[in-house]
């Protein structure tokens, strides 16, 4: 008699990707390093929906009444404050993590569209400055490429304490992408692996900070805005220590965020996901009786204009895209499917940025890849993508009655998971309960 056969079950735990990295550690001996931040699924945006007008709300007219989308950043204490003219900018991404044509089409992109790019690490390029309308110019750890000439050149400064991706650890550059260009900029022998620093060199806590950034008001004589970004794991505090040493602006990066290179069990393991880290960070603001005077800007994750409105529903006064701006301008091309598979990974996975192989021709060194990438076309692309983001954005907020999507606000929002209720302090759908209660 036959006995009935049983299906082989996998474990849960022991997965078959966390088989496959015991495998790669025990035969290298070396951890992964990759970028793309977090894949592990984490309560996110698409966790919230909006509560669209019906008789107890009044919807706007899409044709005929308008809804705004501009933003000041900078206006605390900066003599010539950023105005963007729409609440979407592009996040810092160096030159050397991207390819010199993939900086000019960011700029290219953004100004078309009245809003921001940054630099990154490793210094300010002649590509970003000249098409670049509005760049901000990030002072990091490392101190690469930084000088007093192109701090006076940008138009806003951001100092950067950490990122989502990696909150109190540094990324890496490896050597096959440290050209001669880059080497010099950065002050750095050709071909040998980069890491930057995790923590500024000069300063050890707030009282620091707030020194350093009168230095850089000093250097640029009060004119440039102050950003100071942190990659979320306690928001509420990093975002009032840094308002109390004299940010103009706030910036808090999610884990979902990071497209600069660093180790893999950093990136899936430390941080906080964007959703659960706005309303600290706002509470933060409201507490110190700044909400809106001092600028929030969100970043990690953010896809589409459904994601925008819900940021800024929950406070926030900006976003910043990093990866989707990359997607934008023709990285993880499905077109490019044989070539990515060449590299052993397929369009959507693509996360190895950092290895400089890069088909499209984005987060590349090599001469070659770059020719592949038209800036002016790509710039043109990212313009379409930002354009239709805030068309989206606009679209929601009219249907919640606002006449600018700042208006926005929390009890437009409801939550289809308790964990998503809980970080966003919006209730429950169907109910009025908020898990957790009032603390944040």
């Amino acid at each position: 008699m036959n006995q009935p056969t049983t299906t082989p079950r996998k474990s849960a735990t022991f997965d078959d990707y966390a088989l496959s990295e015991i495998r790669r550690a025990a035969a290298t001996g070396i951890y992964d390093i990759r970028g793309g931040g977090a894949k592990r699924r984490v309560p996110h945006f698409d966790d919230l929906v909006f509560l669209g007008a019906s008789i107890s709300r009044y919807p706007l007219e899409g044709y005929r009444e308008r809804c705004g989308t501009n933003v000041v950043l900078g206006s605390r204490f900066a003599s010539k404050p950023i105005e963007l003219k729409i609440p979407i900018t592009i996040a810092g991404m160096s030159f050397g993590s991207l390819s010199a044509t993939a900086k000019e089409a960011l700029g290219r992109g953004a100004s078309a569209v009245g809003t921001s790019t940054t630099t990154g690490d490793g210094g300010m390029t002649a590509e970003e400055r000249t098409h670049s309308s509005l760049l901000v110019y990030q002072v990091l750890p490392s101190r690469y490429g930084m000088n007093p000439d192109d701090l006076r050149r940008a138009d806003a400064i951001e100092i950067v304490v950490g990122q989502g991706a990696k909150p109190g650890g540094g990324g890496m550059l490896l050597g096959q992408k440290i050209s001669e260009r880059v080497a010099d900029m950065r002050v750095l022998p050709v071909g040998i692996d980069q890491r930057s620093a995790c923590r500024h060199p000069d300063w050890t806590g707030p009282d620091d900070l707030q020194i350093k950034i009168e230095e850089l008001r000093e250097i640029t004589d009060w004119e440039k805005p102050i950003y100071v970004k942190v990659g979320a794991s306690r928001p509420y505090y990093d975002t009032a220590l840094a308002v109390k040493a004299g940010a103009d602006v706030v910036v808090l990066d999610g884990m979902q965020g990071g497209t600069a290179a660093t180790q893999e069990v950093f990136i899936e393991n430390v941080g906080l996901p964007t959703l659960s880290a706005i309303r600290p960070a706002v509470q933060a603001l409201i507490d110190l009786g700044l909400h809106r005077k001092v600028q929030l800007i969100v970043s990690g994750g953010v896809r589409n204009g459904a994601d925008v409105a819900k940021a800024l529903a929950l406070g926030a006064d900006v976003v910043s895209i990093g990866t989707a701006a990359l997607v934008a301008l023709g990285d993880n091309d499905p077109a490019l499917e044989e070539e990515y598979a060449k590299l052993g990974t397929t369009p959507g996975a693509y996360d190895d940025w950092h290895e400089g192989r890069d088909p499209a021709g984005i987060t590349t060194q090599d001469p070659e890849l770059w020719k592949r990438l038209d800036p002016v076309k790509a710039g043109r692309r990212l313009a379409n993508y930002l354009a239709v983001m805030t068309l989206e954005a606009q679209t929601i907020a009219r249907a919640c009655g606002k006449s600018h999507v700042h208006n926005l606000e929390p009890e437009d929002l409801v939550a289809l998971t308790i964990e998503a209720a809980a970080m966003a302090r919006v209730p429950l759908a169907g109910t009025e309960w908020i898990p957790g209660g009032g603390v944040l």
